[in-house]
């Protein structure tokens, strides 16, 4: 039997989104600050941060230009997005096993909307969706994951929230969810994933479905 609700990071957790997002990163760092930035400084708040908070960090003077050179990078490459492998059967299975699942990431839903284009039958599979306009706060503060929990009409106890950021980890323990990390996002490596202190680290999504039906039994 599987949990009440189980909810998904997006980025590099659901789609194959990490090795985009650190070329965007490098692009507009190189475009517009003319040097390049150390890989691990660069992307410490992937998953976390709004893309405007992090490119504040890296450069307050010339924030808003960062952010229009990554997405004018990021955004025409999504033509070129593929699930993360076994991601799409695995929440194929999960839909068609009646399980309730939701959808709480720090992109945009505009850029969202986007990745559903690419990656068609994507946005059914989701009751909920949380972007970052949805709410004040967001990972590792828990508003996200909270708000997600009330529209699944259901409660922390009973609900997991899957992601590849420590950020992930941080707003679901703080929330009262089981918090599994997954290997694959690329994006943080995985001693920074167990740092976060999650209940669980999968490396693979087979192992994703046996942790969601242990919790049950």
């Amino acid at each position: 039997m599987l949990l009440a609700a189980i909810l998904f990071d997006l980025d590099g957790t659901v789609i194959d989104t990490g090795p985009l997002i650190a070329e965007s990163f490098r692009h507009a760092v190189r475009t517009v600050l003319g040097e390049p930035i150390d890989d691990e400084e660069m992307l410490a708040y992937v998953g976390g941060w709004s893309l405007r908070e992090q490119m504040y960090r890296l450069s307050p003077d010339r924030c808003e230009e960062l952010v229009e050179a990554y997405r004018a990078y990021n955004e025409p490459r999504h033509s070129g997005l593929e699930f993360c492998a076994g991601m799409h059967e695995l929440l194929l299975e999960l839909h068609a096993g009646g399980a309730r699942l939701g959808l709480v990431t720090a992109k945009r839903r505009s850029t969202v909307e986007i990745a559903f284009g690419h990656l068609p039958g994507l946005e059914g599979l989701f009751d909920v969706i949380v972007t970052s306009e949805d709410t004040e706060l967001h990972k590792p503060n828990p508003e996200p994951l909270l708000l997600a929990v009330r529209k699944l009409e259901t409660t922390p106890a009973e609900a997991a929230y899957v992601g590849d950021s420590p950020f992930d980890v941080e707003a679901a323990n703080a929330t009262g969810l089981r918090s599994i990390a997954v290997t694959w996002g690329g994006i943080h490596p995985e001693e920074r994933l167990r740092a976060a202190g999650p209940d669980l680290v999968v490396t693979a999504p087979a192992e994703l479905v046996a942790a969601l039906r242990a919790r049950s039994n």
